[in-house]
């Protein structure tokens, strides 16, 4: 493993230069899952949450969630996305749910990978936010990243 990169010889905290570092394709790809109630899940898929379709505005908070990561994350750079996409899919067995895939891509010195988790964690936020007043026990979980590819350090495929 190497040194933590966001800090200086001294130990202070810093943003990491990336001025020499060469523009490339960079993809991410993170996901998580926020179990609840089956009756939760019912009232989702059927569109008769009374804040609306949860799924659609949960799509767009996490694509806005993605854009904004660097005014949430102190020391991450603000890119340039070229695509944010937000993908939902009911979670089968066990514990009724559904999960959350996003994918974020730039063409940039630096990755996508905080973009990307931002992306899942505000959409589940924005799902437990919409169906709150009928179940305040889901659980958000899972959350991590799947999937990088670009850049110096090449490729990483999250094992199952």
């Amino acid at each position: 493993m190497t040194t933590l990169t966001h800090f200086d010889a001294h130990g202070q905290a810093h943003m990491v230069d990336v001025s020499q570092k060469a523009s490339t394709h960079r993809i991410a790809v993170a996901g998580g899952r926020i179990l609840m109630q089956a009756e939760t899940l019912a009232l989702i898929q059927a569109g008769n949450a009374k804040k609306g379709d949860v799924l659609g505005i949960a799509r767009i908070a996490g694509i806005q969630g993605a854009k904004k990561t660097s005014d949430l994350i102190p020391l991450c750079h603000p890119l340039a996305l070229t695509r944010v996409a937000v993908e939902f899919s009911v979670t089968e067995g066990g514990t009724p749910g559904i999960a959350c895939q996003a994918t974020v891509e730039t063409v940039g010195a630096t990755g996508v990978e905080m973009e990307a988790l931002t992306a899942v964690q505000v959409a589940l936020l924005t799902i437990y936010d919409m169906c709150k007043a009928v179940d305040r026990g889901m659980t958000i979980t899972d959350v991590r990243v799947l999937e990088k590819h670009g850049g110096k350090s090449g490729s990483f495929v999250a094992t199952a």
